[in-house]
């Protein structure tokens, strides 16, 4: 069994309140369990939350939620939370502020595990432009085991580092290598390995970088990655918000036309 675990907090410092916000029509949250739900089903959905108003706006997508305690220093600590009282081998970490998510992507990401038996985790990325190696805000990965043309979707290696830093350098060409990608924030787990992960040991790498994923690569476990065609647009900021606005009457008046399927 798979199942799908949306981390959301009601507190949020560049957007107030943005999982409640809802000039589309419904609370954000709501779209994104609603667009999370097309991977494997409404059944496979719950959203792992601090505050009665997501869970209440959870459930008008049709989706479970739960109510999780409030100090999680992170989304995967709460998601962890609430897979103690799932039975699922796979448990897919979706965030609940991509509502235009590819549930494609998300079924990609868990057939990773099922495909390698190596891996603890797993994710995704796309091939990184001069612009995105050059901008810390933007996570790189760096994957080996690769095969076929450079830029190509679709292949799959193990993440080998993830660095905020310009990555990999090549000598002979004087600059970044195309070898290095841009990670994408989703992550299938194992069960064990999501119960476990709150129990590694610290990382001073993962303190320096602000990078999780670094705790669990320098405790040893294995992680798996995909390349991808294209990002799903997260929201940080409003101006991230009304484009989504825009995308979304575009949608809405081309005869409703689904997000993603």
């Amino acid at each position: 069994m798979i199942a799908i675990l949306i981390p959301a907090r009601r507190a949020s410092t560049r957007l107030p309140e943005k999982l409640l916000l809802a000039e589309h029509g419904e609370p954000l949250i709501a779209t994104a369990a609603r667009q999370a739900a097309l991977a494997f089903g409404a059944e496979s959905v719950v959203v792992c939350c601090d505050d009665p108003a997501l869970a209440d706006a959870a459930r008008t997508a049709g989706v479970a939620a739960r109510l999780t305690r409030p100090d999680h220093a992170s989304g995967t600590d709460r998601i962890a939370e609430v897979a103690a009282g799932i039975d699922a081998k796979i448990l897919v970490n979706v965030q609940g502020d991509e509502p235009e998510m590819d549930p494609e992507h998300i079924r990609l990401v868990a057939g990773l595990l099922e495909r390698n038996a190596w891996a603890a985790m797993a994710t995704l990325c796309v091939p990184a432009g001069p612009a995105a190696q050059a901008n810390p805000n933007q996570v790189k990965v760096v994957l080996g085991g690769l095969g076929g043309p450079i830029g190509d979707s679709g292949r799959e290696g193990r993440a080998l580092w993830f660095t905020r830093a310009p990555a990999v350098w090549d000598r002979d060409a004087g600059g970044p290598d195309q070898h290095c990608f841009r990670h994408l924030g989703i992550y299938a787990y194992r069960r064990e390995v999501l119960l476990g992960y709150a129990r590694l040991p610290g990382s001073r790498l993962e303190q320096l970088e602000k990078l999780e994923q670094l705790r669990a690569l320098e405790a040893g476990l294995g992680i798996a990655c995909a390349v991808v065609d294209q990002a799903t647009p997260g929201i940080d900021i409003r101006a991230d918000y009304d484009a989504f606005l825009a995308r979304w009457r575009s949608r809405r008046d081309s005869q409703h036309a689904p997000i993603h399927s």
